[in-house]
């Protein structure tokens, strides 16, 4: 274990990583956005987590850019704070 309560036992960033990237890089975003499976093989996250990673990214659809990772963070919070 690497002892760090976001990462997986392995060392791969998981789902707190993946989101706090996307709020704070606006290239990961868009790579994100644009191959989301590539982007998703880099993290260690649950089925479950990437089958939300993907909802939330189909709702980003017409959403301005400037206005994207906020819409993603979103999404994901309301998701796991339910």
């Amino acid at each position: 274990m690497t002892g760090a309560a976001d990462e997986t036992p392995m060392g791969q960033p998981g789902l707190r990583e993946l989101v706090g990237r996307a709020m704070i890089d606006p290239d990961f975003l868009t790579e994100l956005v644009r191959a989301p499976e590539a982007v998703l093989d880099r993290y260690a996250l649950s089925q479950e987590e990437q089958a939300a990673v993907l909802q939330a990214l189909a709702k980003l659809g017409s959403t301005p850019s400037h206005h994207r990772a906020r819409v993603l963070e979103a999404a994901l919070v309301k998701r796991w704070a339910t």
